[in-house]
């Protein structure tokens, strides 16, 4: 990828073009070293345990918007398809990818419909990198990609056969879920027709160009119920990411999926994220329905 990276948070060219983005994607994380299959026999081993842990695989998708609106120039630009979660969930008002836990009967079933190509996920670069891998690796990444296919199709109705897959990010592990994500990257080809089940609230795009804008990023300040917060440490400060709409609402990405994201364009553009110690603070209180929802 010589020449697409940018220092200084400058917007990168190449987000603009749909081809040479896409297959750049594909050729950094193609190779990419990934901890699928060690993180999966952890979680596996804790099965019996009184400290049972969780894996949920989800898919952080990229969409080519063409002629998008809100670029500056008018031109395509790739953005990100991210979910606000419903209240009738956990972790409600959340930005996420689409995908959840694992079925493990479920998804075994389905995995050799996209491993045979009957369902057409994997193809051309992506499939021969992940053809390259350990036979460990190849069997938990195929089995987190169909999780998140259908846990995708499930909340949002995305077609399992407009999403291709590019490749895997590092696993994730959640603060306050003893849980572990396992991200995958995906390009939605066709302009979707997304319909949200009861867990979303509403879909979210966000183009990849306003994470080179400093402006964007704040700090959030999190305060937790008692029976969320840890005996040493009642609030909590993180980076966050601010995207606002044309109606002057905003919507903030924090936590897991601001840092899948992050990770993402650190592997493509040596990105760092911005000193946040002076901009603004967002501050939010985590209540007893954060951990569970509504329901």
């Amino acid at each position: 990828m010589s020449g697409f990276f940018y220092g200084d948070l400058m917007e990168p060219e190449i987000l603009k073009q749909k081809e040479p983005f896409r297959q750049a994607v594909i050729d950094r994380l193609g190779p990419l070293p990934i901890d699928f299959a060690e993180k999966f026999d952890f979680i596996h081993s804790t099965r019996h345990t009184s400290e049972r842990y969780s894996a949920a695989g989800v898919l952080l998708l990229l969409f080519f918007r063409e002629n998008a609106a809100s670029s500056p120039t008018g031109q395509g630009e790739y953005c990100f398809h991210l979910i606000k979660r419903s209240a009738r969930v956990s972790q409600p008002g959340d930005l996420s990818c689409p995908g959840g836990m694992l079925a493990p009967r479920l998804d075994v079933f389905l995995k050799p419909l996209i491993s045979c190509g009957m369902i057409r996920v994997l193809q051309g670069d992506a499939k021969r990198h992940v053809r390259q891998r350990r036979p460990a690796e190849v069997a938990a990444l195929m089995l987190f990609l169909t999780g998140a296919v259908r846990e995708a199709w499930e909340e949002i109705g995305l077609s399992p056969f407009n999403v291709r897959f590019l490749g895997p990010l590092p696993c994730h592990s959640l603060i306050l879920f003893r849980r572990t994500i396992f991200p995958l990257v995906g390009l939605v080809n066709n302009t979707p027709r997304y319909r949200p089940n009861h867990e979303v609230e509403r879909i979210v795009e966000i183009p990849l160009r306003s994470f080179f804008q400093t402006e964007n990023f704040a700090r959030m300040q999190i305060q937790a119920v008692d029976d969320i917060h840890r005996a040493d440490q009642a609030s909590w400060e993180f980076p966050c990411f601010v995207q606002r709409d044309r109606d002057n609402g905003q919507d903030v990405l924090w936590g897991a999926t601001l840092h899948i994201i992050i990770r993402f364009l650190e592997i493509l553009f040596d990105f760092e994220l911005p000193d946040v110690s002076s901009h603004p603070v967002i501050t939010r209180t985590l209540g007893q329905n954060y951990m569970t929802g509504t329901k």
